[in-house]
């Protein structure tokens, strides 16, 4: 088999299809993820571990290839001739190569395209704070950072840097001007190129992922002192958030990350994309924004009650999950059954509906 060209035919299948994601494993064919669904490509041969172990040289450099095989695993960004990129996890399993690209648009959508809230791009042009969008694996996160860094690299002359794993979206400087670092390639981790940032002259940051606490203390510290700080976190809701970030440092050192959070964060996102009944994904959201009654909720460990004030805060521009979900099959885009499947308190959704 052809590799290179084989998988330039299957990445024409993704795009054809309107596929978000392409698997290759072996003892299965080839598979596209489709409007949140797995369809295999039947009519091409199911996949052998020469044949998945091939497709990872197509895919990796001789560097790339050295670190997945003394790790056994490697992130990394795929681009194709005509600018087509991807972002891709090699992995083994029971001894043979596992590969999971996911298509990366070319467009980077505005944040009305993305059937996003306005409310959003608010956050986009403060001039300071943390701002989290958080949610499970494959619900847009990355996909919503890039809309508004997009936004502020169109509206204002500012000094954006992004340090992720790997680069997805790539920005083109329009007012701003943008630094782009991969981890592994432009900086050794996360934490080091934001140390590095403080000296970089920066005005905006987006960490691709908040990884251990070196990350998220300087992530916080860069907002505290006068910076924009956007990252995400794969955790529920915003209350979920708060504790991960505070569970993940050592018990002494808790107390100074829960006052330095209530002073520094701007808000929280939390997404879910659901199928719709016409066809293809679109989002549910929650957003919590941090004013003086959360800061509080912050200081004083009472983050259970976050949900509350978010569910009876929507004057302020606060958005309930619950709320988000009845609204979309109100509107008639999502089915009831999907608004139970994606809720968190499925009694309060039953209220609503």
């Amino acid at each position: 088999m052809d590799y290179p060209q084989t998988l330039a035919k299957y990445i024409n299948v993704v795009i054809h299809e309107g596929a978000s994601d392409l698997h290759f494993s072996t003892e299965a064919h080839p598979t596209i993820r489709v409007a949140g669904s797995l369809s295999p490509m039947l009519k091409e041969p199911v996949l052998t571990p020469e044949d998945t172990l091939g497709f990872a040289k197509a895919l990796l450099t001789p560097e790339q290839q050295k670190r997945f095989f003394d790790t056994k695993e490697v992130d990394f960004a795929y681009q194709t001739e005509d600018g087509t990129r991807f972002r891709g996890n090699a992995f083994f399993q029971r001894g043979a190569v596992g590969i999971a690209l996911r298509l990366i648009p070319k467009t980077i959508r505005s944040v009305q395209e993305l059937n996003l809230p306005d409310v959003l791009e608010s956050f986009a042009r403060k001039s300071q704070g943390f701002f989290l969008v958080v949610g499970p694996v494959g619900q847009g996160k990355t996909t919503t950072l890039a809309s508004l860094i997009e936004l502020i690299n169109t509206e204002r002359m500012e000094h954006i840097v992004t340090v992720e794993d790997p680069i997805e979206y790539v920005h083109t400087p329009k007012q701003s001007l943008i630094d782009q670092r991969e981890v592994g390639i432009d900086t050794k981790d996360f934490a080091s190129a934001l140390l590095s940032a403080f000296r970089e002259d920066v005005d905006v940051l987006l960490v691709g992922e908040m990884r251990g606490p070196e990350t998220m203390a300087a992530a916080v510290t860069a907002a505290e002192t006068g910076h924009l700080v956007f990252s995400t976190l794969h955790t529920n809701n915003a209350a979920q958030t708060i504790d991960r970030i505070i569970d993940t440092f050592p018990a002494n050192q808790q107390d100074q990350i829960r006052l330095q959070l209530a002073a520094s964060l701007a808000g929280i996102f939390s997404q879910r994309l659901i199928p719709r009944i016409s066809g293809g994904l679109i989002p549910a959201y929650e957003l919590l924004i941090n004013n003086k009654a959360v800061a509080n909720l912050i200081r004083e460990k009472r983050t259970h009650e976050i949900n509350t004030v978010i569910e009876t805060s929507s004057t302020e521009g606060m958005i309930d999950m619950n709320r988000s979900l009845a609204e979309l099959v109100g509107k008639g885009e999502i089915s009831v059954e999907s608004a139970y499947q994606y809720s968190l308190n499925p009694n309060v959704l039953q209220k609503l509906l």
